[in-house]
C-alpha cells in the first residue's frame, strides 16, 4: 500500500506574509552577495552548481497551492515543472561594477512579484564583460523564509554545504488529494481544540507585548504617506567588534544601538521637513527560534512595536531602550502574532486590509537585525566579500531598515519609496551622524552618484 503524501501547510506566521501582499509592493526580501572573482568565475558553472545545491533545500523546488474552501491554509507541493533556468539569470553590466547600480537592480527585482505558479524565489548573477567583478542578487517571498530561514538557505547554497540527502520519495512527490487535505484539516482542528488553553495564555502574552507601545494613534507625519511601487536602497557599514563593544559598555545590545540611531536619524529628517517627532515607533521582529535548517524554513517570528526616544543624550536614550527591549524579550517570543495575525486575516477577507495599511498610524517604520555568518564564505570558489540585506517597506511606511552581520561587518540597508522620501541621502547622513554620537564610525558603503 502506497504511503499517502505528507501535507506541508503554510504556518499561521507564514500566512501573515501572504495577507500583507495586498500592499503597494510584494512581500519579498533577499540579499546581495558581492563576490571576489579573482579566482575566476564561470557563470555557467555557477548556475549548474546552484541547481545541484538547490536539490538539498526542498522548499526551493516547491510552489504554493490553495486548497478547497474550508480546508484551511495553502499547502506546499513539489513543482513538477521545476527548471533552474526559470529562476537563475545572468546579467552583464559595464566595467567597473557600480554597487549602487547593483542595489538599484535589486530594488527592481524586489518590487517585481514572483509568479505563484512556480517556487517563490529568483537569483540574478550580475557580472562585468570580463568577469572581473560580480554580485549575486537573491530574492524570495517572505512566506518562504524569514531572516533566520534565509540564512539557512544561504548555508545550503555556499561552498561546503552538505549535499542533498537521499530522498525518501522520488521528485516530484504526488500532490495530496482533496480527501487527504480535508482529513488533515480535521486533524488540525481537533489538535487546536486540545491546544486551546495554551492558546489563550499566548493571547494574554500577546496583549502584554502590545501594551508596550500603548496602542495610541500616532500624529500624522510625512513618514506615513501612501507609497508607490518604486524602491531605492542605500547602505552603511559598521565594524562589528566596534558596535559590539559600544553596546556591551552600556549593558545594551547591537539591536538597541540600531534602534536609538534610527530614531535619532528619523527625528533629524523630520526636522529638516519642518516636522517634529520626539518618539519614533518602530516595529521590531522577535524570532521564536535562534536558527533553522534547510528543511525548516518559513516564518517563526512576531513583531513588537516599540516607542524609541529620539531626542536627548544618546547614552540615556540607549539605557532606556535597553530596558524596554529586555522587558519585551521576557514575554513569549512572537506572541503578538496571535493577535495581529487573525486581525490582519479578517481585514483581508473583508477587503479592508489594504485600506488599513495605507492609512495606519500605529508605527513609523520597520527594522530588522539578523546575526549572519561570523566567518567568510565562498561561492563556487569566489570569496563573498559582503552580504547586503534586502527588506521590504509596505503600505504607508515610506522608509524601513535592515541590518545583517557578516565576517566582522554589520551592514545596515535603508529602503525607501524614492517618491515619498526624496531626501533619502539626507537620512543616510543623519544615521551616520547618530552612529558617530554613539562612538561608531561608518566604513565603506555605497553612496549614490
Amino acid at each position: 500500500m502506497r504511503t499517502p503524501p505528507s501535507i506541508d501547510r503554510v504556518s499561521a506566521d507564514d500566512l501573515m506574509s501572504l495577507v500583507a501582499e495586498h500592499g503597494s509592493t510584494p512581500m519579498q526580501v533577499g540579499a546581495v552577495l558581492l563576490l571576489d572573482t579573482t579566482p575566476g568565475l564561470d557563470p555557467t558553472r555557477l548556475v549548474t552548481e546552484l541547481g545541484r545545491r538547490v536539490a538539498g533545500i526542498p522548499r526551493l523546488r516547491q510552489r504554493l497551492e490553495t486548497v478547497p474552501v474550508g480546508c484551511g491554509r495553502p499547502i506546499w507541493v513539489d513543482d513538477p515543472g521545476f527548471d533552474m533556468s526559470r529562476h537563475v539569470r545572468v546579467r552583464v553590466l559595464g566595467d567597473p561594477l557600480a554597487e549602487q547600480e547593483v542595489l538599484d537592480i535589486a530594488a527592481t527585482l524586489l518590487g517585481t512579484p514572483l509568479p505563484r505558479s512556480r517556487p517563490l524565489w529568483t537569483a540574478t548573477l550580475v557580472v562585468t564583460p570580463a568577469g572581473t567583478e560580480a554580485a549575486l542578487i537573491v530574492v524570495f517571498h517572505h512566506v518562504l523564509a524569514d531572516g533566520i530561514g534565509g540564512l539557512a538557505v544561504l548555508a545550503g547554497l555556499v561552498d561546503g554545504a552538505p549535499g542533498p540527502t537521499v530522498p525518501t520519495a522520488p521528485f516530484p512527490r504526488p500532490r495530496p488529494s482533496p480527501r487527504q487535505i480535508a482529513a488533515d484539516m480535521l486533524r488540525l482542528r481537533l489538535r487546536a481544540l486540545r491546544r486551546l488553553p495554551q492558546d489563550l495564555l499566548r493571547l494574554a502574552a500577546a496583549a502584554g507585548q502590545l501594551r508596550l507601545v500603548g496602542g495610541s494613534r500616532l500624529p500624522s507625519t510625512s513618514l506615513n504617506v501612501p507609497t508607490g511601487p518604486r524602491r531605492r536602497f542605500l547602505e552603511i557599514r559598521v565594524d562589528l567588534p566596534q558596535i559590539l563593544s559600544a553596546a556591551r559598555a552600556r549593558q545594551a545590545t547591537v539591536n538597541d544601538v540600531l534602534l536609538v540611531a534610527i530614531a535619532g536619524a528619523l527625528h533629524t529628517l523630520l526636522l529638516s521637513r519642518g516636522e517634529r517627532v520626539d518618539e519614533v515607533v518602530v516595529s521590531v521582529p522577535f524570532s521564536a527560534r535562534l536558527q533553522a535548517s534547510a528543511g525548516q524554513l518559513g516564518n517563526a517570528s512576531g513583531v513588537i512595536p516599540l516607542r524609541i526616544p529620539a531626542v536627548g543624550d544618546p547614552d540615556e536614550r540607549l539605557r532606556r531602550v535597553a530596558a524596554l527591549t529586555r522587558t519585551a524579550k521576557r514575554t513569549a517570543r512572537g506572541a503578538s502574532t496571535a493577535l495581529i495575525g487573525p486581525l490582519f486575516r479578517l481585514l483581508a477577507r473583508l477587503g479592508l486590509y489594504r485600506r488599513f495599511i495605507d492609512g495606519q498610524r500605529l508605527i513609523h517604520t520597520f527594522t530588522s537585525n539578523v546575526r549572519g555568518p561570523a566567518e567568510p564564505l565562498t561561492l563556487v570558489g569566489c570569496p563573498i566579500t559582503a552580504l547586503l540585506p534586502l527588506s521590504a517597506a509596505t503600505g504607508n511606511v515610506t522608509v524601513a531598515f535592515a541590518a545583517l552581520s557578516y565576517a566582522g561587518t554589520l551592514v545596515i540597508t535603508i529602503v525607501a519609496d524614492p517618491d515619498a522620501c526624496p531626501d533619502l541621502q539626507a537620512l543616510r547622513e543623519a544615521l551616520v551622524t547618530e552612529l558617530a554620537a554613539l562612538g561608531l564610525t561608518a566604513i565603506g558603503g555605497v553612496r549614490p552618484a
